[in-house]
């Protein structure tokens, strides 16, 4: 080169800029920035008439273990590849939930908005699938995710160990007693009920519980398994993934893939489309439900409660048809959708139509099969007509008088004898339920908020008229009237009131915001119409609202606006 100074020379000076402008925006920008140091962000709140609105509230700091668990996020280089943010933009609202807050980041130092999005963004990934989701996705991510590029962290794992499993001298089976089991179990403690996936393959959710082998289904048929359970770090990771997002509260409630209804969709029998269901169901479905539909696929080894669906005996839970009736399509589509909330079964709102409607074909003319005679295959969907859905009306409004009447049903239903008297899912008969093949199935804690058929009113409705098949729930329809069961879906979604739905604690809310809240009026809708604090000095400028104002909209000034109607 001619020049006085070589490409060398320019590249040394471009990199250096580069760097220093990273260093200003990132490092120096945040501390001169007032907004940056708010803990302040909208989050959706259960009302005590059990309704979902949106408030100003403040962001929580982390435990001890989420902070250890996000010490071991950064040393495992998650952030390379996972981003922290939701943009404004080309509608990752409609993909990942409500756009980031300055608020969320308030306890982060530093922060972990990423520079790639590699893998999915995980700033809203808090209570969308189970622990033992993630555990099994840790262990092997190809079981849930075929396209998964994301290594396998099997060293955050305790090493596994191959022990034998033995008679327990009752009746049952149990594992041999040694070394390496008397460290993960307390051989004389309650029971825990364990399953093995189809290759022997047990996880451990919990120490210090007795092993009990269940396989009611011949789950697993071998002598030995190998065990695998979890390391401090990993706890600790696990649990630190379950706080992103839930500094939004309820948030996942609100979102429209989660409120998705049908009815009578579907499409007539074809082999076509049976054909490209079973490519949707290998895909996507398969590392759960296994190959056969058994409900013991791979990642099922990691799943010891709310076990996955075993499609082969025609049994669905959520339905909008009567007991004893098999769903139609309409009720399959929404729980693919939607998902089941509290357990390994997360949303598929991502999914195209045409992929659920052609799974659904799978499961209902492939999977949904009594094959115990191999030559004459029983298929439900086929030799059992559907019943017609039941109806479900508009509710009635929410008041305290209607609360009032369903603490009372709560009480002639004997709601209280499985979910217990304050619906932690610890009363009297808890401890014996099973379901119909076999396994234990713990009632649910009604205070979480985690519903798995719906957090709507009317999805509890539905549930209490239809009961859910292949459980101890019954359906009510015959014992309880339309008007008792609207007032007991209502005190069910009121026991989860102004409750953190990561820790089930009570938010620290005054009494006047709290009166405030539960006034029916006052909509909240959305965030940028959130309720506003009444001990908050000025209004706080949330994402997406500065650009807003530049640019002529003044959603603030909209939102007080309403607010102060509302009052």
């Amino acid at each position: 080169m001619s020049g006085r100074y070589g490409l060398g020379f320019y590249s040394l000076v471009a990199g250096f800029g580069c760097i220093t402008l990273a260093a200003f925006t990132q490092g120096i920008l945040p501390m001169l920035e007032p907004q940056s140091r708010t803990n302040k962000v909208t989050k959706v709140v259960r009302t005590d008439l059990g309704e979902l609105k949106w408030m100003e509230h403040t962001a929580t700091d982390y435990t001890p273990l989420e902070a250890q668990g996000r010490a071991v996020y950064i040393r495992e280089g998650c952030w390379y590849c996972h981003s922290q943010y939701v943009r404004p933009v080309t509608g990752e609202t409609r993909r990942w939930g409500p756009v980031t807050q300055a608020g969320e980041y308030a306890y982060d130092m530093p922060h972990l908005f990423s520079t790639r999005r590699i893998g999915p963004d995980l700033s809203r990934v808090g209570l969308k699938y189970s622990d033992a989701w993630h555990y099994a996705h840790f262990w092997n991510p190809r079981w849930l995710s075929p396209d998964s590029i994301m290594p396998r962290f099997a060293a955050l794992f305790e090493r596994p160990v191959v022990v034998k499993i033995v008679d327990d001298g009752k009746g049952g089976r149990t594992l041999e007693k040694n070394a390496a089991t008397e460290k993960l179990f307390e051989f004389s403690g309650r029971p825990l009920a364990l399953t093995p996936n189809s290759d022997g393959l047990l996880f451990v959710p919990e120490r210090g519980r007795a092993p009990l082998i269940v396989t009611p289904n011949k789950e697993f048929e071998g002598d030995t398994v190998r065990l695998v359970a979890a390391s401090d770090d990993l706890k600790a990771l696990v649990a630190y993934v379950q706080k992103l997002g839930t500094n939004r509260g309820k948030w996942r409630d609100r979102f429209e893939p989660q409120q998705m209804e049908a009815t009578q969709v579907g499409l007539p029998r074809s082999e076509e489309w049976v054909g490209y269901g079973k490519q949707v169901y290998e895909r996507r479905c398969l590392g759960c439900h296994g190959a056969s539909g058994n409900g013991n696929g791979p990642a099922a080894a990691f799943i010891q409660t709310d076990r996955p669906r075993n499609f082969n005996l025609g049994v669905f839970k959520f339905r909008l048809t009567p007991s004893g009736s098999l769903p139609d399509d309409g009720d399959l589509v929404r729980t693919i959708t939607r998902g089941v909330r509290g357990t390994a079964m997360p949303t598929w709102h991502e999914l195209p139509q045409k992929d659920v409607l052609a799974v659904i074909q799978y499961i209902k003319y492939e999977l949904a099969a009594d094959r115990s005679d191999p030559k004459k295959p029983y298929l439900y969907f086929v030799e059992e007509p559907l019943k017609a859905p039941l109806y479900v009306g508009d509710a009635p409004k929410p008041s305290p008088q209607l609360i009032t009447r369903g603490a009372e049903v709560w009480q002639s239903a004997k709601c209280w004898e499985c979910h217990g008297k304050e619906g932690r899912g610890d009363g009297e008969k808890a401890a014996g339920l099973k379901d119909d093949i076999g396994f234990p199935i713990p009632p649910a804690n009604l205070t979480t908020g985690q519903f798995k058929s719906g957090a709507n009113v009317k999805d509890i409705f539905r549930t209490m008229s239809t009961g859910l098949s292949g459980t101890p729930m019954p359906s009510f329809s015959d014992t309880v009237s339309a008007d008792d069961r609207w007032a007991l879906a209502y005190y069910v979604l009121s026991l989860s009131a102004f409750k953190d739905p990561l820790t089930g604690e009570p938010m620290k809310i005054s009494a006047a915001d709290r009166a405030a809240l539960n006034d029916p009026a006052l909509a909240a809708s959305e965030s940028r119409l959130a309720y506003r604090t009444q001990d908050t000095d000025s209004p706080t400028i949330f994402a997406g609202e500065a650009w807003a104002r530049k640019h002529g909209f003044d959603f603030a000034a909209r939102r007080a606006a309403l607010n102060g109607a509302a009052r």
